[in-house]
């Protein structure tokens, strides 16, 4: 009969893709709980650490959304003349 090979290759396909799931879950699995144990971390830093830390981190941040504007606006620009000088 005509087909057995694409009717084959679909049940590999499909028991192919099971497997892979089935071992994905079981990664899972391992990697949040450690053998049923929570991981706790000491925190060792003192306030003015975090507090620097804190204030590094919302300059990096407005740093980045400044230069997101300015690369978004001079894109804008010059999509802008682009459809000017065509029309």
């Amino acid at each position: 009969m005509g087909g057995e090979g694409a009717m084959m290759h679909m049940i590999h396909t499909l028991r192919n893709n099971k497997s892979m799931l089935t071992k994905r879950k079981e990664r899972r699995v391992v990697n949040s709980v450690f053998f049923g144990e929570k991981l706790e971390f000491e925190n060792t830093s003192t306030q003015e650490e975090l507090l620097k830390l804190r204030l590094r981190l919302q300059k990096e941040s407005k740093q980045m959304r400044i230069k997101t504007l300015v690369v978004f606006g001079v894109f804008m620009v010059l999509l802008m003349t682009i459809i000017l000088y065509f029309f």
